[in-house]
């Protein structure tokens, strides 16, 4: 495991799934990590599990559906801190359901959510990254971002734009030694999608080559290494992460 002691990390929707197993792994590596999402009570268990094992964490109550709760937050935290280091956008929301029935709200919340909330973290937390000319940012995707997927227009819009996100901030800020790459994990056994009907679940399944789903764990992994110095040529890049749902 590459080291990432010394490190500051920040992960959003780090009180389950994959921020949570993200926010584990980048503790494991040795960084201190500030986890940021709306349940303060699941936030201080993964606190907990962190300092157990040794690590260091602090909990943020943070939306990112809000500007103002985004721009109170990274202040906390860099209060706290005095800089982020690693970034990883995870928080996200599905709001699903066919083109012709969807309510704007649901495309407004999905947006709203898991893109500009990325994008306007990001903004709040980037210039110590520019200051001291080192950086890791790194945004969840996901397989329907770069295949699209019926029933989820705005949630695919919404991936693919953090693609396209991912990809124009790597080019602004290559220079200053920050590194900006996406992950978009396949079907991955969590809480949302824990709440998939066994048919839906059995068609996805026959559409991954490996045979089975994946792990938060496995994407975990896959951060902790965008993060560190073995990443370090690494920019602008989707890492899919999918059995082989998508190959590209």
């Amino acid at each position: 495991m590459a080291s990432l002691q010394g490190r500051i990390a920040l992960v959003t929707g780090a009180s389950q799934g994959i921020g949570r197993a993200c926010a584990l792994e980048l503790a494991r590596a040795g960084a201190t990590v500030a986890l940021a999402a709306r349940n303060e009570a699941k936030l201080a268990e993964v606190a907990a599990e962190i300092e157990a094992t040794g690590g260091q964490a602090a909990a943020f109550a943070l939306d990112v559906a809000s500007e103002e709760s985004i721009k109170a937050g990274a202040k906390a935290v860099l209060e706290r801190f005095g800089k982020v280091e690693i970034l990883v956008n995870n928080a996200g929301i599905t709001r699903d359901g066919l083109m012709m029935a969807m309510k704007r709200a649901d495309w407004d919340d999905v947006l709203a959510t898991n893109l500009t909330g990325a994008f306007l973290l990001t903004q709040a937390v980037l210039r110590p990254m520019l200051k001291n000319r080192w950086g890791r940012i790194i945004n969840i995707s996901s397989v329907v971002g770069r295949t699209g997927q019926g029933g989820q227009v705005n949630y695919a819009a919404s991936k693919a734009g953090l693609i396209g996100m991912t990809r124009s901030l790597a080019r602004e800020v290559a220079s200053r030694g920050i590194t900006v790459n996406a992950v978009a994990p396949g079907y991955i056994e969590t809480p949302m999608t824990a709440v998939l009907d066994e048919k839906l679940r059995t068609a996805m399944m026959a559409t991954i080559p490996l045979g089975r789903a994946g792990t938060d764990a496995e994407i975990a992994q896959s951060v902790a290494f965008l993060a560190s110095d073995a990443a370090a040529y690494i920019t602008g890049h989707v890492l899919d992460v999918n059995g082989g749902m998508f190959m590209g």
